[in-house]
């Protein structure tokens, strides 16, 4: 029977899913087929998969991610037929916290150990844990392996890691861990396939997402990332504030008197490009608005220009800049932001060709920039295939 792969990247209010050909190695890129449930804590969850527009689905109220769930499974089952047999389910699992640094097969111990840093990584740890334990609950004996989004950074010097805090916070694991990294890990395959070995000089990710951050790579490693101790640092996103001095958390507590759960929400949910605009987290749904609407323009102006000084500060970490690259949802899809970034950028020799930036082409650096600028579509779900696979044949 042909030995098929489930990935499942598990957010609070989605889960996507990927199916890969586990018999075929390498394991291809492609999925054999893909979706996601979206909405799943709203009033309109929806249900769209490879070749399907989404479509409306009925959750049960009262438990919805389990409904979700158990909807993809149903699916995925259906898709799967005779033939074919789930071998393993990867899961993206956002935090590892100091111990794990690697791929792990799951068990009861490494379950314990995750729940741990759940305050770590509150909108996406809880949901990969949950279903784990419903897989778990489900069939025991079915092979679950966690990739976590912290282990590519685990390559950074101390001194990137570490907070000028109490050596005691350090051994506690109060640390710059970084994540998005199954997205950089995938760029360490893909860049040198695209751009040889000049992807293994000085070269900067960025992940720009409703999430989003940046990575500096040598050699294809992590050197430095923007996201620190969780997953709120660096730049500015689409509800998340980005970096923030710790004494304004401390004004909005003490003097304000928010509640600790007022200012989680504040800073998780109600800040980035939505709490700036007051229209919505999207750049695609704010470009058109900015000549109008003055919060609009700073919103957007402050997005891009703290893309633009945290690109400077890793150029200096790495001591120049041989590639740029672009990736996830806007990095991919929005030339606008490309070229406002680029723009910004030319004190360190970048220029962008306007006619392949638009095109979105695989690159879009000008002819004589000093810099490569390319734009790379991501793939985390093969990344946790790859890695699932990979245990299964060590056994």
């Amino acid at each position: 029977m042909t030995p098929l792969i489930l990935v499942l990247n598990c957010g609070s209010s989605s889960i996507k899913f990927a199916l890969f050909d586990g018999g075929t190695q390498p394991i291809p890129r492609t999925p054999l087929w893909n979706g996601k449930v979206d909405g799943i804590t709203g009033p309109h969850p929806d249900f769209g998969e490879t070749g399907v527009a989404p479509h409306p689905l009925r959750l049960d109220p009262e438990r919805p991610y389990h409904a979700a769930l158990a909807h993809i499974r149903e699916r995925v089952l259906a898709r799967v037929g005779p033939d074919r047999r789930i071998a393993a389910v990867a899961h993206r699992v956002v935090h590892g916290g100091t111990h794990y640094a690697d791929p792990v097969r799951m068990d009861a111990k490494v379950l314990a150990d995750l729940k741990g840093y759940i305050p770590l990584a509150p909108l996406h740890q809880p949901f990969a844990l949950e279903a784990i334990e419903e897989l778990f609950r489900i069939d025991p004996e079915l092979p679950q392996v966690a990739c976590f989004d912290t282990a590519f950074h685990r390559t950074q010097a101390v001194t990137e890691q570490m907070f000028a805090l109490p050596w005691s916070a350090w051994e506690r694991g109060i640390r710059r861990y970084g994540f998005h990294g199954l997205s950089y890990e995938y760029m360490s395959h893909a860049l040198p396939e695209r751009h040889g070995d000049g992807a293994r000089g000085r070269t900067i990710v960025a992940h720009l997402g409703s999430g989003a951050s940046l990575c500096a790579m040598r050699n294809l490693e992590s050197v430095a990332t923007s996201m620190g101790f969780s997953a709120l640092d660096g730049l500015v996103m689409g509800t998340r504030c980005g970096a923030l001095d710790p004494g304004a958390v401390i004004y909005l507590m003490e003097i304000e008197k928010l509640s600790l759960e007022e200012v989680g929400r504040m800073l998780y949910h109600d800040s980035g490009l939505y709490g700036v605009s007051g229209v919505s987290p999207d750049p695609r749904e704010l470009l058109p608005l900015e000549q109008d609407n003055e919060r609009v323009r700073i919103a957007l102006e402050l997005y891009v220009h703290r893309i633009v000084r945290e690109i400077g500060a890793l150029a200096a970490v790495l001591g120049g800049l041989d590639l740029l690259v672009f990736t996830a949802g806007i990095g991919e899809h929005n030339a606008v932001i490309r070229a406002r970034a680029c723009a910004a950028l030319e004190w360190l020799g970048v220029r962008i060709d306007a006619e392949a930036n638009n095109g979105h082409d695989a690159v879009i650096s000008a002819p004589g920039s000093a810099v490569t600028v390319g734009v790379e579509k991501t793939n985390e779900e093969w990344i946790a295939a790859w890695h699932a696979a990979r245990l299964l044949a060590d056994g």
